[in-house]
């Protein structure tokens, strides 16, 4: 179950000029001699930029750029090599990058090069084949919220990253930036997405810490050091790390985490590994959080209706671009169904105040 399975062969209309790639790779001391073959593969298991693995002479690389068609906003490469670059020597937990490259002459986008990292990614596809027990979660899910801890943790002063983000004002724009996206990216007629962006708007919090956040912390986005689970060796997928409310990054979080106890459709329609038992719930998971962090978490509500809907917007805009012939990607033709779930599934977490027993 090592990251290894995500691979495939490269999506027609998504391949590399390999030829200015390795003459790239060559004039930035990546590789030692030009003539030498370049096998490329991409990971199947990302939803936004696009991820390749590079094997050449005897080494492996990961180059990311953004999506065909993707709006520079939340798809800024130079950005996140930037954050990377700085995370890096206080958090051991972020991969090493190499170098970046603006220019769109030689691939057609802008990208970076990192280190590949190895270890075991879990998705729900492979924890399932793996049948990874309930007492193996345990330990995987103690793991990664105290990764989680950490990260919020992190001085981003001594990171050289207080430029990274506007923490003040950061809950009311994102409230208005997600409601905007959404409405741009429609498809469909979800009376539950007015109401909650409605409600999101009348009951934000006006106060609340601000932390570097990742914004997509998941199990599928962390790559554990082996099958034992008690090590992160590399948190991935860094292109909304921003400053803001640690408390936004939790409730985007919880807003993956189906569980055992959620109804079959949920399940369904957003496949998660910890829905397998031994997972905690999602009230369990806010109560290891907040003793490991020593945050109070008020509002609970309000972050997990947010972190839904937030991922009810990534969605659509996936789908979006997947309706209108930018990406081929089979696994983005129902993006508008999960999306309208998670919009409704936030409804119901506002009309009944819990996170947990929804339906």
């Amino acid at each position: 179950m090592s990251n290894e399975k995500n691979l495939k062969p490269v999506r027609e209309g998504e391949e590399i000029n390999e030829v200015k790639l390795k003459d790239f790779l060559l004039e930035k001391g990546l590789i030692t001699r030009v003539n030498t073959e370049l096998k490329v593969k991409q990971f199947t298991n990302g939803y936004s930029n696009l991820t390749y693995l590079l094997q050449i002479e005897d080494k492996e690389y990961v180059l990311r750029r953004p999506p065909f068609a993707a709006p520079k906003r939340g798809h800024d490469m130079g950005r996140e090599f930037k954050v990377l670059q700085h995370l890096n020597p206080v958090y051991n937990k972020s991969p090493k990058v190499y170098v970046f490259n603006e220019d769109s002459k030689i691939i057609g986008a802008p990208f970076y090069i990192m280190e590949k990292v190895n270890g075991e990614i879990l998705t729900a596809k492979s924890a399932f084949s793996k049948q990874v027990s309930p007492e193996q979660f345990k330990t995987i899910s103690d793991t990664w919220v105290d990764a989680f801890v950490e990260f919020h943790d992190i001085d981003y002063k001594t990171a050289g990253l207080s430029e990274l983000g506007r923490p003040v004002g950061y809950v009311e724009r994102q409230v208005n930036n997600w409601g905007k996206q959404y409405l741009a990216a429609a498809t469909d007629e979800v009376p539950a997405a007015q109401k909650v962006m409605m409600w999101m708007s009348e009951n934000q919090p006006k106060k609340y810490d601000y932390t570097l956040i990742h914004n997509d912390f998941k199990y599928d986005n962390v790559v554990f050091a082996d099958d034992s689970w008690k090590k992160i060796s590399a948190v991935l997928d860094w292109e909304m790390c921003t400053l803001g409310d640690p408390l936004m990054d939790l409730g985007t979080s919880l807003g993956y985490w189906t569980t055992a106890g959620d109804p079959e459709f949920m399940k369904q329609g957003l496949p998660s590994p910890t829905v397998m038992k031994g997972n905690p719930s999602r009230t369990e998971i806010v109560q290891q959080y907040a003793l490991k962090s020593g945050r109070n978490i008020d509002n609970l509500t309000f972050y997990f209706a947010y972190g839904l809907f937030k991922i009810a917007v990534i969605a659509q805009q996936i789908y979006y671009r997947y309706k209108h012939g930018h990406t081929s990607d089979p696994k983005f033709a129902n993006l508008n169904k999960a999306s309208a779930l998670c919009c409704n599934t936030a409804w119901q977490a506002i009309q009944k105040n819990q996170i947990d027993n929804l339906y």
